[in-house]
């Protein structure tokens, strides 16, 4: 059997990155153009787009796609795309930029320049709708409706050539893989089958548990690690990586787990980004995505299984890739081992209830955390890294605590 196919008619990765002649002249043209700047997450939708993450996209979106998608999850031309891929700048900018005008796409962080567009499209749109869609909230206390309300007042459009992945190649080498990389590694396994699980926390029992039940109904799993930018209060990818190393050392079978990372930042969409994270994972060679409690989610703003419906209300062959859906996890001392709430039918007195975000605020407050919760090799590298913290970090708990 073979792996599923890249999203997209086509059924074939689309990589936009440029490579040999083809890249050094873009690179020379470039510093020639006229310089739009890029945010953190506008930086890493280009990178995707760039590798292929995000085939079958050729740019940055037009205000017909923008509108479908955050209507009816589809492109003007009937592809499933669940969150908008946008690019905003000043008005002033865009008023002087011409149709068909080629422009550098500058991270604003690094000054690095990371691509070429040119500019078929600037389109003004209603942001307030935009987060009600795809946040179901217009509260900018949410991490991604902040991001959304925050962008300049025109959405610029086009075709991109990406010129430059930025950090992580050499940042993060070992870990951060191209869909093309993946494909060949679960390949050269003899993999077809391939779950993902999705994290941007270090893995406690419960996603152990969600990893180990996906083995056994798959061929292998994809550690998947958001490599771009978080929130405060979330751990960085080296610490991550360091501990989910040991986890997979000491209690997975060898050759049962791939570990990679992409260049995302989170955007905390919930249900939403759910969808998101199928749809590139089916890039990546992904025939399913792990969906647990609170997939991508933030705060109480959305229902702990939310992501789990979405799926459900999306059109049918929509997705190659498809959801395992896996009820709430915990550890149960009465049944003396991790359980779901359809395997255990003890009480809530008897039941542990695992989270990355109480784990993190344990850890933080120097709190003493059972191995029920989290295994010992992993609690030592998360120990040191609190240690070595010079301020405290402040994590606030809420109703539906996030994996």
């Amino acid at each position: 059997m073979a792996l599923v196919n890249p999203h997209g008619k086509e059924k074939k990765l689309k990589p936009l990155l440029l490579e040999g002649k083809a890249l050094e002249d873009a690179k020379n043209k470039a510093k020639t153009l006229t310089q739009v700047k890029m945010t953190s997450r506008e930086t890493g939708d280009l990178i995707m787009l760039g590798i292929g993450g995000f085939t079958p996209l050729e740019g940055f979106m037009g205000q017909a796609d923008w509108k479908g998608v955050c209507e009816k999850y589809t492109m003007a031309d009937g592809t499933f795309w669940p969150i908008p891929i946008t690019l905003s700048t000043t008005k002033g900018q865009a008023d002087s930029l011409k149709q068909n005008e080629e422009v550098a796409l500058v991270d604003e962080e690094s000054g690095e320049i990371m691509g070429i567009m040119t500019v078929k499209e600037k389109y003004t749109i209603d942001k307030a709708y935009e987060c009600q869609q795809v946040f179901k909230t217009t509260d900018t206390e949410h991490p991604g409706v902040a991001k959304v309300m925050a962008q300049e007042e025109v959405n610029l459009a086009g075709p991109v050539k990406v010129i430059s992945q930025g950090v992580f190649p050499k940042e993060y080498k070992g870990i951060y893989m191209t869909p093309a990389e993946s494909r060949k590694l679960f390949e050269e396994k003899g993999w077809s089958t391939v779950a993902a699980f999705q994290t941007r926390n270090p893995m406690h029992r419960s996603h152990e548990y969600l990893a180990k039940i996906a083995i056994d109904v798959c061929d292998g799993v994809y550690i998947h690690m958001l490599l771009g930018k978080l929130k405060a209060g979330d751990i960085p990818a080296d610490v991550r990586q360091k501990a989910i190393d040991a986890l997979i050392e000491n209690y997975f079978v060898k050759d049962t787990v791939a570990v990679g990372g992409y260049p995302l930042d989170m955007r905390y969409a919930g249900p939403r980004e759910a969808l998101l994270h199928a749809v590139f994972r089916q890039n990546f060679g992904c025939s399913h995505l792990i969906v647990g409690r609170d997939h991508a989610g933030v705060g109480d703003y959305y229902g702990p299984f939310d992501a789990h419906h979405i799926f459900d209300e999306i059109p049918k062959g929509a997705l190659e890739t498809q959801p395992l859906k896996i009820d709430w996890t915990f550890w149960c001392d009465k049944c003396d081992g991790m359980a779901s709430m359809k395997t255990c039918p003890h009480g809530k007195e008897d039941r542990l209830i695992l989270s990355g975000t109480k784990l993190r605020k344990m850890l933080s407050e120097g709190e003493e955390v059972s191995t029920k919760f989290s295994r010992p090799e992993v609690l030592k590298i998360l120990r040191t890294y609190y240690e070595g913290l010079s301020e405290k970090v402040e994590i606030k708990m809420h109703k539906h605590a996030e994996g």
